[in-house]
């Protein structure tokens, strides 16, 4: 219901992925280490929405420090094959489909050959086109009708717009890059060392199957906006946090590099408190006044909020909280934690 009443009333908002209701309001709090504080059920497996692109980005720092990316300002075409989407054999003649292509080609008009990687985590590079049945212009559109479909194009890097259908081009550019399912990338290169448990799902569309090296693969989503994304419990999601807290490194594995995190949070030109997704900023401290300008989260719908504060060696896992009543969340434990 609440995604009917939100981003289904978007063009070509139904939704495509697995819904599941929320939980109640939960929580941890670690403070140099340790849990000091929990409630409601963190053991729950819930969506996390946008949260998700933090994972996602992940795996594409993974790829850029093992050279398979070799630089974020390489144009994204030059990565990326013609796709081949999977269809369930049909019972009509293909001949009835003859002017339906084949094959999927990401990055073949003029604007969208000159998309980098940069602009893309960045949300940045105003992709043009329609990717699992979404048009890039149907997410979060214009309140004028009229304008739908017709904006002009911007040059990409110069204009910042939260996107999820360019977010899914992301995933899917990933994914022909790794050539392998992305969950499992994850799992093996950042879940599994840092503990996580063996109840995260990170899910993708009904429709997001592609054919990649003669195997069944998934895209997955990078959020929740039409179903799918990552569902996670408030262990697993302080887990991550914790590894971003301490600059990509878990224990003595640097599991992230320092450069990949020192570029997730530098701010972007057209969005100064937006990093790489999902690395919002508080550089500007207006929308955390409370905050250190040092802090950053990865934050989703809901609202879903992974609070890193590297200042006070801290971070908190807020789920299901009003996003209007997040700073004064922040005030209380910020206090709470200064005078503790």
């Amino acid at each position: 219901m609440n995604h009917y009443q939100n981003f289904g009333r978007e063009p070509f908002g139904y939704a495509i992925g697995p819904i599941r209701e929320r939980g109640d309001p939960t929580g941890i709090i670690i403070h140099k280490g340790y849990i000091v504080a929990e409630w409601g059920d963190p053991l729950r497996v819930d969506m996390t929405h946008s949260v998700t692109k933090s994972f996602l980005s992940s795996v594409v720092g993974i790829a850029v420090e093992r050279g398979m990316i070799r630089s974020v300002d390489d144009a994204v075409r030059d990565y990326v094959a013609p796709i081949q989407l999977f269809a369930p054999p049909s019972t009509t003649n293909k001949s009835d489909r003859l002017t339906t292509p084949d094959l999927l080609f990401l990055f073949e008009s003029p604007h969208n050959r000159t998309i980098t990687w940069d602009n893309l985590l960045r949300q940045t590079s105003d992709w043009e086109g329609t990717l699992w049945g979404k048009p890039d212009w149907a997410d979060r559109p214009s309140d004028n009708p009229a304008e739908w479909g017709a904006s002009p194009r911007n040059k990409a890097g110069t204009f910042y717009k939260y996107n999820d259908v360019r977010t899914n081009v992301l995933a899917l550019a990933t994914l022909n890059v790794w050539r392998q399912p992305l969950p499992q990338v994850l799992k093996e290169n950042i879940m599994d060392p840092i503990g996580a448990s063996n109840t995260w799902r990170w899910f993708g569309y009904e429709n997001s199957w592609v054919v990649l090296d003669g195997s069944l693969m998934q895209s997955v989503t990078g959020g929740g906006h039409w179903g799918g994304g990552m569902y996670i419990n408030a262990y697993d999601m302080a887990r991550f946090g914790y590894l971003t807290l301490r600059g990509g490194k878990w224990k003595d594995c640097q599991l992230l590099s320092d450069r990949w995190i020192d570029q997730a949070r530098t701010p972007t030109k057209p969005e100064p408190i937006y990093g790489y997704m999902n690395w919002f900023l508080n550089t500007d401290r207006k929308r955390w006044p409370s905050a250190p300008p040092t802090a950053f989260a990865h934050v989703g719908n809901g609202t879903n909020m992974v609070y890193v504060d590297p200042e006070h060696d801290l971070v908190a896992v807020v789920r299901w909280i009003d996003g209007e009543a997040v700073d004064g969340f922040l005030k209380r434990l910020l206090a709470a934690i200064d005078h503790g």
